[in-house]
């Protein structure tokens, strides 16, 4: 039983990580998209 709960709690674990580093790459690549939208509009 114990060994089942470890196995559910680390494969848990490995998608939640591999889910939120998803979610990091998108926000950088969406503020660097803000970021060079406001470069093209003050050139």
């Amino acid at each position: 039983m114990i060994k089942k709960l470890l196995l559910a709690f680390g494969v848990t674990s490995i998608a939640l990580t591999a889910a939120a580093c998803n979610t990091v790459k998108g926000v950088g690549k969406d503020i660097e998209s803000v970021g060079n939208a406001g470069e093209n509009a003050i050139d």
